[in-house]
């Protein structure tokens, strides 16, 4: 069930102005005279609204409305691209985008749009602390700044997982000519101590609407982000603070409609298609009007566009008999539509005349209750919330904090608990049969088996291309695809990654343009 969405129109056209009148390039964030927080500030409902915004610019067209799924998922090569899918969302397989990629440029600029409008509540807290007990609790106050700051840690993280140094913007700059970048090291204690507030003043997640932040997102997230720099043992704390959360039994009920906000949800982006989408094609970086569908089933639909398909690495590396491969992927033949209509996919034609093979996505698809994504009213938009982050993540997160702290007992328990999901059961972990396959005896071991698990678990959910990031092992990853026989002729020929530099985006040109301060990343 919906239960909030994200804009609250009245504030929205407000803080849009507040991010239009200034150069975002710049990181210009000077409101000038748009909006007063002395007189803006002063009702629950002008607070709520404010924060209800920040959570839009997740949203927009750059985010999970449309290409931070593309560049995610392709980048990892989790999926291979049909010969109609467009030129920028293609780059992204080939490694050869470059610092005028449109998309990456509207990412950067929603990002820092998102942190605008958290620095907007976070920076008015004393405004809005005066506003009467009897209209708004200290409680409630605590509660939105701790949604501002969690939201704000969320975009620095997507921020700094794909740039690096990025500018660090915690309040309205005097500088107009924009800010120099700060080291990694920085972001990342900005992203812990906006995390860790958050952990003290946000609410559980059964005392709160369904699609704000939570208490237990916020310590999933602290530790997601003190995992990212090998910070085990606090992360091994912060996860296991995520209490009163447990895996669905029906592992697909994670990426249906009805079934939205389950047990294993901690953080999910909404989306409500009742809820209006007449500004779904305009919001590059804007979240002003009506967003509130995402396009991933049109865009990835075998029966609809149909621009990208699983890859064979990805359906290659499933175990027999493992039921996630049914939930995860449609296969030719295969019925839909509440088993009214039957599944049409046939091989890709390659240039030396061979083919290769190719299955459908299911995983984040309406096929299950509609014979195609255009007859989701109003077309070619869809409902169904992006899962940011879910339990099953963060015990598999949990396992390798403990396996890189010297519990390799606890890690296999945890890893074995996913496994064991019900509608899943898998041989478990350091059995004879898995032994014989992905023995997990030593960490080395276990790290094998983890990545294994992780590709499995979390496919096509944007995990996986920060996983071999933070792992160092993207570079090996994609040598042993340019010298095997997984990737189309085509995709093989253009793949064009550079270990040096395709580790971190380009940072936009226009912004290097528009700000004297800015630094390029290595090799653009």
């Amino acid at each position: 069930m919906k239960i909030i969405k994200y804009l609250s129109l009245p504030i929205v056209f407000g803080l849009i102005v507040i991010s239009d009148s200034c150069n975002p390039d710049k990181l210009n964030l000077t409101n000038p005279n748009q909006l007063q927080p002395e007189t803006f500030f002063t009702t629950e409902n002008q607070v709520k609204s404010a924060v209800n915004a920040i959570y839009g610019s997740m949203q927009t067209t750059a985010m999970y409305n449309r290409h931070i799924w593309f560049g995610n998922d392709n980048m990892a090569h989790e999926n291979a691209g049909n010969p109609q899918l467009e030129a920028d969302k293609r780059q992204y397989l080939n490694f050869d985008f470059d610092y005028n990629h449109g998309a990456i440029g509207d990412y950067w600029e929603s990002c820092y749009r998102g942190i605008n409008k958290a620095n907007f509540v976070i920076n008015n807290k004393s405004i809005i602390d005066n506003i009467p007990e009897g209209q708004l609790s200290p409680a409630m106050k605590a509660k939105y700044d701790g949604e501002a700051k969690f939201m704000r840690a969320m975009y620095y993280f997507w921020l700094v997982t794909k740039f690096g140094d990025c500018p660090l913007v915690l309040e309205v700059p005097s500088d107009i000519q924009g800010l120099a970048r700060s080291p990694v090291t920085d972001v990342w204690a900005q992203i812990e101590s906006d995390f860790t507030d958050a952990t003290t003043e946000l609410r559980d997640k059964a005392d709160e609407e369904l699609g704000r932040a939570t208490k237990g997102a916020a310590w999933g997230m602290l530790g997601k982000a003190q995992l990212f720099q090998k910070k085990y043992a606090a992360a091994l704390a912060s996860f296991n603070n995520v209490t009163g959360y447990s895996l669905e039994a029906n592992y697909e009920n994670n990426f249906l409609e009805e079934t939205e906000h389950g047990p294993e949800s901690l953080f999910e982006v909404e989306f409500n298609v009742a809820a209006g989408n007449s500004a779904r094609w305009n919001s590059g970086v804007s979240d002003a009007g009506l967003n509130e569908s995402c396009f991933r089933g049109q865009e990835y639909g075998c029966m609809d566009w149909f621009n990208v398909f699983p890859s064979i690495n990805l359906t290659s590396e499933f175990e027999a008999g493992d039921p996630r491969y049914g939930f995860c992927f449609y296969v030719d033949g295969e019925k839909y539509n509440s088993g009214a209509n039957t599944i049409a996919i046939t091989p890709l034609a390659q240039s030396d005349g061979s083919t290769y093979p190719r299955i459908g996505w299911k995983k984040y698809q309406n096929y299950y209750k509609y014979a195609s994504e255009s007859t989701v009213s109003p077309g070619q938009a869809s409902g169904i919330n992006m899962k940011v982050l879910r339990y099953a993540d963060v015990l598999l997160m949990r396992a390798e904090c403990k396996a890189n702290t010297g519990d390799l007992p606890g890690a296999v328990a945890d890893m074995n608990i996913v496994r064991a999901r019900p509608s899943v059961n898998m041989p478990l972990y350091g059995t004879p049969e898995m032994d014989a396959i992905y023995p997990v005896s030593t960490t080395e071991e276990f790290m094998v088996a983890l990545e294994h698990e992780r590709k499995i678990e979390l496919c096509g959910e944007q995990v996986r291309f920060s996983d071999l990031v933070r792992w160092g092992r993207l570079a090996p990853f994609m040598a042993q695809l340019k010298a095997g026989n997984q990737l189309p002729i085509k995709e093989k020929a253009d793949l064009k990654f550079d270990p040096v530099k395709n580790q971190l985006w380009p940072i936009p040109q226009r912004e290097m343009q528009s700000n004297s301060k800015m630094t390029q990343n290595p090799g653009y």
